[in-house]
């Protein structure tokens, strides 16, 4: 069986995954985002649960996380500029941050880690944000959800105004 690529991001060091079935033609395209045995394989993570978050054009979701959950997300229609960030008080790169841009032409997986927090931008009319997650939804008041705008993280988004949920507008910061 042919196995996925992956391949570590610069700053932090995220696994960044491709699929192992990635066909286009002519009538569109076909991916395989997860196979159970390539998975369980190479990233060594039990996955129980999918999620999809369908978004409009600016809308901006995030910076959420746990202590425990790992998360494979991807874009899977639309286009989104997800910001990865290191929420592990403990770490040396606590704070630091990644950008990705995610997009169902370049579909592509990133894996983040417990203590790390994921948000995302969307720049397209319309988004499907996907994703898969090795424990159970327990909602927002399990999470941790830190705000964009605090000087320590510094993401800049490419408009001053996004749609942004109260959880997000008066989050704490770090």
């Amino acid at each position: 069986m042919k196995s996925n690529k992956i391949i570590k991001s610069k700053k932090l060091k995220l696994k960044i995954v491709y699929p192992q079935t990635n066909f286009l033609d002519y009538r569109g395209r076909y991916i395989q985002s997860y196979n159970k045995k390539n998975y369980d394989k190479r990233l060594k993570i039990k996955f129980v649960e999918d999620d999809f978050v369908l978004s409009k054009k600016n809308v901006f979701r995030g910076i959420h996380g746990d202590f425990k959950t790992w998360k494979l997300v991807s874009c899977v229609y639309g286009k989104c500029i997800c910001f990865i960030v290191n929420c592990d008080t403990k770490s040396k790169n606590f704070g630091e941050w990644e950008k990705f841009y995610l997009n169902a032409e370049n579909y592509f997986q990133i894996l983040i880690p417990p203590k790390f927090g994921n948000s995302y931008f969307v720049t397209s009319r319309v988004s499907i944000f996907h994703y898969k997650q090795s424990n159970y939804y327990s909602g927002q008041n399990n999470q941790f959800t830190f705000n964009f705008k605090d000087p320590k993280i510094l993401i800049k988004l490419p408009i001053k105004n996004p749609i942004i949920s109260d959880r997000d507008k008066n989050a704490e910061f770090f």
